[in-house]
């Protein structure tokens, strides 16, 4: 598996209402940190996630974190 790009490295800190969210998994969405589509063509899919009440989600930007979609500090190893 090819490593994904590095969208930035630190968090995506927003504010969120419930649903569901496609969190870019590829790095090459211009919608960061969410899915547009850009991964076609690799192997790389969105993670979906369903929020139940509003919060701060804070997202991983790096691409690397061992609990996907979210942030765990991993970009501070790169």
């Amino acid at each position: 598996m090819s490593d994904p790009i590095i969208a930035q490295k630190k968090s995506y800190a927003l504010d969120v209402e419930p649903g569901k969210y496609a969190w870019c998994a590829c790095g090459q969405s211009k919608n960061q940190p969410y899915c547009d589509g850009s991964h076609k063509g690799n192997e790389f899919r969105p993670i979906i996630v369903e929020i139940s009440e509003k919060k701060t989600v804070h997202w991983c930007g790096c691409k690397h974190s061992q609990n996907k979609p979210y942030c765990d500090g991993s970009h501070k190893k790169l």
